[in-house]
């Protein structure tokens, strides 16, 4: 049987890499090749972009070393027992790739995961090795970013934090209950661990970075992981008190959510249906209200329902708002800026705005409707210099009128 080409292999370890959703390129060190001096830049997007099934744009050559794994992980197209067609890259293939695209301006860096083949070390390795060959033999500047083995060697994964831009090592589960229960061959202890030992590596190289000019960078882009949302029976509570644990204990720069999605040859352990992207899209936005917002992972997970679910109709800081109407409304004219990012409609940048207009005039609700997409949302829970809204917070049917309207399918020959 004849081996499958280069470009063969790239469609399927192309295909194979689309469930990773970690591949932001934001916050690392800006770095390009202005002078002659090495190859490609970390800053500005690249021309060409590749889109994942549920529409996440990737600006990054995003593939996998292998999709060969030992490892058994139920949810995982690429394990061990699924009957997936397999390919692999050497190293070298995986730079001349990625060289070749960037001088044809279809990326700007690249996303490098991989199955585990042989072992945790080898694999890691052979990871390292493309990057080296990247940084060392092209000068290669732009992004990398490496998704890091957490049962690999320690020294292997620090070494990676020297070539890459943002190491990740994915949690892949939110309980340790359902990552024992669907990936048998993984460690809660294992993973936190390793992130932990990233965390720290970080931090070193950054107060070295403060001291001595010429200290080498660490990752500077931070880590990040993925949770995997809906192939277990975790609700949107526990994931959210999941991500704040993470934040805090490892200081990382993102938690990314991916919807679980059903794969060929499924476990039966694993549901048969996909949960509704919206909820993936929900568990973002309360990650952005821990994480800009000022919201605590109480109070988000106080926006969920009984069963600890996030509502899908509102997003979750009009629940929270709604559950909580003794905090409304706010004075626009006169309310701290952390009651005022409490407020539905109202993001960060329209708040700012706020801030700086009413040093100038007491603000009309005119004014703040020229600040946000929905006055509708906001005036029940704002005062303002000419508006009031009574009764209007109280009442019962509060909800219904806010909540965007269902979506109706149009008839083709209606009146």
């Amino acid at each position: 049987m004849s081996q499958p080409t280069v470009m063969e292999r790239l469609g399927i370890l192309a295909d194979a890499a689309k469930y990773d959703a970690s591949c932001a390129s934001s916050g690392t060190a800006k770095r390009n090749s202005a002078g002659g001096k090495g190859l490609g830049s970390t800053e500005g997007m690249g021309i060409c972009h590749a889109y994942a099934p549920d529409g996440r744009c990737i600006s990054l050559l995003k593939i996998l070393l292998t999709n060969h794994c030992i490892f058994d992980c139920h949810y995982c197209v690429n394990r061990k027992s699924s009957n997936v067609r397999r390919a692999r890259f050497t190293p070298q293939e995986v730079a001349d790739l990625t060289v070749a695209f960037y001088r044809r301006n279809y990326i700007e860096g690249l996303f490098l995961s991989s199955g585990i083949v042989r072992s945790s070390n080898h694999t890691m390795e052979q990871l390292i090795e493309a990057a080296r060959i990247l940084r060392e033999e092209h000068e290669f500047r732009g992004y990398i970013h490496l998704k890091t083995i957490p049962e690999a060697d320690p020294e292997l994964v620090a070494r990676a934090g020297l070539y890459a831009d943002r190491v990740s090592i994915n949690v892949e589960l939110p309980t340790q209950a359902g990552l024992a229960r669907l990936a048998p061959d993984k460690s809660t202890p294992v993973i936190e661990g390793a992130m932990a030992k990233i965390g720290s590596a970080i931090v070193e190289a950054k107060d070295a970075r403060k001291r001595f000019r010429h200290a080498p960078r660490f990752a500077p882009a931070g880590q990040s992981t993925q949770m995997i949302v809906g192939a277990d029976q975790a609700s949107d509570a526990d994931i959210v008190g999941r991500s704040a644990t993470l934040y805090n204990r490892f200081r990382l720069r993102r938690v990314y959510y991916s919807a679980f999605s059903p794969i060929p040859d499924a476990s039966a352990v694993l549901p048969l249906q996909r949960p509704p992207l919206m909820r993936e899209h929900r568990l973002y936005q309360s990650d952005w209200l821990m994480r800009f917002y000022g919201f605590a992972p109480h109070e988000v997970q106080q926006a969920a329902d009984p069963g600890g679910m996030l509502p899908l109709d509102i997003d979750p800081k009009l629940a929270w708002a709604l559950r909580f109407r003794e905090a409304f409304p706010v004075d626009v004219n006169r309310a701290p800026r952390e009651a005022l990012l409490r407020v539905p409609g109202l993001g960060v940048r329209a708040v700012g705005a706020l801030l700086s207009a009413r040093r100038q005039r007491r603000l009309r609700l005119e004014d703040v409707g020229r600040l946000t997409t929905s006055l509708a949302k906001v005036r029940p829970f704002i005062v303002t210099a000419d508006w009031r809204p009574t009764l209007l917070v109280d009442r019962a049917d509060l909800r219904s009128q806010l909540a965007p309207p269902k979506a109706q399918q149009l008839e083709l020959f209606g009146a």
